[in-house]
């Protein structure tokens, strides 16, 4: 900066040396980075899956090695959430390729001349939830899964119910 006598009142509006700022950006809202598209960055980053594949091995051997009790926690936790990491995964995949196919049905109705017909969201529901129960009918776990559903819905039930007490 300039020096100036202290003597004299400073100028109300003196010049000073501009300082360039640096913008920051993020990439998650710039038009700069492109726009996502999950299929392309699935394709990019496959190689990840066979990393954490690795990664869950060495974790399940430390586990078998191990053993400190707290040190076992820590990694039965992290295992743990490595497998829903993974169940979520495979989970979102399905639901792409599902709706991918329903996209190709509609292409394929508009290219004979039919008018395209659009699923609402609660129709979607429905055709999961069906999905869903024919795929726990083949591994065979429909009638735990149904059990625990009754349960639930019974202590809801019980919750809505004025208490017993006031009688």
């Amino acid at each position: 900066p300039l020096e100036m006598s202290s003597k004299k009142p400073v100028p109300f509006l003196r010049q000073v040396v501009s300082v360039k700022r640096k913008i920051h950006r993020d990439p998650r809202f710039d038009d700069l980075s492109g726009e996502y598209k999950p299929e392309i960055f699935m394709k990019t980053y496959s190689f990840l899956d066979s990393i954490k594949q690795k990664e869950k091995e060495m974790v399940q051997k430390q586990l078998k090695k191990c053993r400190n009790a707290e040190q076992k926690e820590k990694l039965q936790q992290l295992l743990n959430r490595m497998t829903q990491q993974e169940q979520a995964q495979k989970k979102q995949q399905e639901l792409r390729e599902r709706e991918l196919s329903l996209k190709r049905q509609q292409r394929e109705l508009a290219k004979q001349g039919k008018k395209p017909f659009f699923l609402k969201k609660s129709e979607k529901r429905k055709l999961e939830l069906a999905d869903k129960y024919t795929e726990l009918k083949r591994s065979g776990k429909l009638e735990s899964f149904l059990s625990k559903k009754r349960k639930r819905n019974a202590i809801k039930d019980k919750r809505r119910l004025p208490s017993q007490k006031s009688l």
